[in-house]
C-alpha cells in the first residue's frame, strides 16, 4: 500500500546508523530503499555480537498477558404450579406439577449449568439459578448485570416469558446499534420433565399466534431442545460478539481499510464494533527503535530470543541474519506499545515501504511472534477484515490469518501473505522457513507450513461491513508459488461456483477448525448479514 504524503526523520545518530535527513518520500525505487533501509544498525553490542549471552527470559514474562472479557450468564427457570380446579382445564400441557417435581428440575438444571461451565473453554460466568413465577418476578431479574439470559422454559406463561426477554439494553449501548444483551431459551423433550415450551414456543412466543414473528431479538435459532452443547455453542458466539466490541487496538502509522471504500471503514468498525483503535505515528515509532537500538541489555536480549527461536527446531532461516535478529527488536516495540495501551491487538500500516526504512527488517516475522503469544496482529491496517479477525478468533479461540485471495476454480481458492500465525491450532508451532517478504525481497517473513488435511473456516467480509460470507474448506497444500510466502491451496467444502458469484470485500480470515455455524450466528447478533457457503 502506498503511503500518502512525508513524515520527517530526524538527522541519523551514530549508534543507529545513517537513515539519512530530510523526508522518505510514499514511493522510492528498490535500490533506494534498499540502500536506506540496509544502513540501520543495531548500538553497542549488536545483534549477532560476540561474548557472554545473558539468561533468557520469556518475552511473556516481562509484557502483559492478552486479557479478555468474560461472558455473563443470568440462568432463569420459569415455572409455576397449576393450582387444580374441578370441571375446568386447569392445567396446560407439560410435566412438573408440585413442587417436589420443581425442586428435583432446579436441582438437574444446577447440575447441567455445572457440566456447561466446565466444558465451556472460554471466559464464561454463570450466575446463580433464579426461579420466576411472575412478571415482577421476571422484570426485576432483567434490571440486573448480565450479558445473556437463559431461560429455562417450563411453561406457558407468556407475559413472564415476554417480560424476561424484553430487550434490555446495558447502560453503555450506544443507542441505535445491536443489541449487547442476548436471551436463550432452552426446553425439554427427551431430557427431562418435558416442557410446554418445547411445544408452544414457536406458535406462541415467536410468533404471538400469527404467522410473522412478533419476538423483538428472537428467532428460532436462539431457542434450542434438549442438547445443552448446542447451547454452548451459541454461549461461545456471543462471547466472540462481546469480546470484539470495544476491543482495543494499537494502529502503528493510523487505520485503514482496502479498496476503494476503504477509507470509511475504520469509522464503520468504530460503530459496528466500537473498536477503541489507538494511533502510533511513524515518527513516534521510529524514535522507539533508535532507543531501543541504543539499549544494549535489550539488543542482547532479543539477539538471545532469536537465536533460542531457531534452536527450538520446525525453523530454517533463508533470509540474511539481520534482518531475522533485528525483527526480535522490532517485537519488543510492539510488547510495549501493547502494554501501554493496555491491548492486546495491534496492527501495522503501510507495512511495505514506511516500516522497513525505519526498522531495517519487516513487521512480517513480529506479527506472527505476537499472534503465537495470544495477541492479534494483523498487517495492512485493513479494518475492512479486522473486525471479522477479532470475531473469528474469539470463536476458535485460536489465532487466526489474514490473507489474500484469489479466483475459486474447480473446487480450489489459493489464499497467501506473508505474516501468518505458526500456532495456527492454539499450542502447537508449525514448521516454517524465514524467508524475504516476498514483493521486496527484504526482512523476515514466515512461509509457514500449515497442515494438509486441516478443516478450515474462511469469513469474506464485505467492504462496506454490511454482509460477511463464510465457508468451510480443507487444506489441500501448501505451495510456493511466486506470491505471498504463506500460501494455502484450499479445497473449498460447498457451493465453489456460488462462492465465486458472493465474493465481496477483499481480504479473508482464516482460523483452523469448523466454525461456520457460530460465525453465522454471531454475525447476525452484531446486526450484519450473513451468507454461508454450503
Amino acid at each position: 500500500m502506498e503511503r500518502k504524503g512525508t513524515f520527517d526523520v530526524p538527522p541519523s545518530c551514530g549508534c543507529c546508523g545513517g537513515f539519512g535527513g530530510g523526508a522518505f518520500r510514499g514511493v522510492m525505487d528498490r535500490r533506494q530503499f534498499l540502500a536506506a533501509a540496509g544502513t540501520v544498525a543495531f548500538a553497542g553490542a549488536g545483534l549477532g555480537a560476540a561474548g557472554e549471552e545473558p539468561a533468557r527470559t520469556s518475552p511473556s514474562a516481562r509484557h502483559r498477558r492478552p486479557a479478555r472479557r468474560e461472558l455473563v450468564v443470568q440462568p432463569v427457570f420459569q415455572c409455576d404450579i397449576y393450582e387444580r380446579k374441578p370441571a375446568t382445564s386447569w392445567r396446560v400441557t407439560g410435566a412438573i406439577q408440585n413442587e417436589t417435581e420443581l425442586r428435583e428440575e432446579e436441582g438437574r438444571i444446577r447440575r447441567d449449568l455445572a457440566d456447561l461451565a466446565a466444558k465451556a473453554g472460554f471466559s464464561l460466568k454463570i450466575l446463580p439459578l433464579v426461579t420466576v413465577r411472575t412478571v415482577e418476578q421476571a422484570a426485576a431479574i432483567t434490571k440486573t448485570a448480565y450479558d445473556v439470559m437463559l431461560i429455562f422454559a417450563a411453561r406457558r406463561n407468556l407475559p413472564v416469558l415476554e417480560a424476561l426477554a424484553a430487550p434490555s439494553p446495558s447502560p453503555d449501548q450506544a443507542p441505535g446499534s445491536a443489541p449487547d444483551r442476548w436471551v436463550l431459551m432452552f426446553v425439554r423433550h427427551r431430557s427431562g420433565p418435558l416442557y410446554y415450551m418445547y411445544i408452544g414456543s414457536h406458535t406462541h412466543f415467536l410468533r404471538k399466534r400469527r404467522d410473522e414473528m412478533g419476538q423483538p431479538n428472537m428467532d428460532v435459532r436462539d431457542i434450542v431442545v434438549d442438547d445443552l452443547g448446542e447451547i454452548l455453542w451459541r454461549l461461545r458466539s456471543l462471547y466472540a460478539v462481546k469480546d470484539a466490541r470495544g476491543k482495543r487496538i494499537v494502529a502503528i502509522g493510523g487505520p485503514g481499510g482496502w479498496g476503494a471504500e476503504g477509507a470509511e471503514a475504520p469509522d464503520r468498525a468504530r460503530s459496528v464494533w466500537n473498536l477503541d483503535i489507538r494511533d502510533v505515528p511513524y515518527p513516534q515509532l521510529e524514535e522507539r527503535l533508535r532507543k531501543a537500538y541504543r539499549d544494549e541489555a535489550l539488543v542482547a536480549r532479543c539477539r538471545d530470543e532469536a537465536e533460542a527461536y531457531l534452536r527450538d527446531g520446525g525453523v530454517t532461516l533463508e533470509t540474511e541474519r539481520p534482518f531475522f535478529d533485528k525483527a526480535f527488536v522490532l517485537c519488543e516495540v510492539f510488547r510495549d506499545l501493547l502494554d501501554e495501551a493496555e491491548a492486546d491487538a495491534i496492527t501495522v500500516n503501510n507495512c511495505m515501504s514506511t516500516i522497513m526504512p525505519i526498522s531495517g527488517t519487516t513487521a512480517c516475522l513480529p506479527l506472527t511472534l505476537l499472534n503465537d503469544d495470544g495477541f492479534l496482529a494483523f498487517c495492512e491496517s485493513d479494518f475492512v477484515a479486522i473486525p471479522a479477525g477479532i470475531l473469528l478468533n474469539g470463536i476458535s479461540g485460536t489465532p487466526v490469518f489474514l490473507c489474500n485471495p484469489s479466483l475459486p476454480h474447480r473446487g480450489v481458492v489459493t489464499v497467501s501473505h506473508c505474516t501468518a500465525p505458526r500456532r495456527m491450532d492454539g499450542r502447537t508451532l508449525d514448521a516454517a522457513r524465514i524467508l524475504t517478504h516476498y514483493e521486496s525481497d527484504f526482512g523476515a517473513a514466515p512461509k509457514v507450513e500449515m497442515r494438509k488435511g486441516q478443516a478450515i473456516t474462511a469469513i469474506d467480509p464485505d467492504f462496506s461491513m454490511r454482509r460477511w460470507l463464510g465457508f468451510e474448506a480443507e487444506i489441500l497444500d501448501t505451495p510456493f508459488f511466486p506470491i505471498c510466502r504463506t500460501q494455502l491451496d484450499l479445497g473449498i467444502r460447498g457451493d465453489w461456483e456460488r462462492l465465486a458469484d458472493e465474493i465481496r470485500g477483499f481480504h479473508w480470515i482464516v482460523a483452523y477448525g469448523k466454525h461456520l455455524r457460530e460465525v453465522g450466528y454471531a454475525v447476525r447478533k452484531a446486526g450484519l448479514e450473513w451468507f454461508g457457503i454450503a
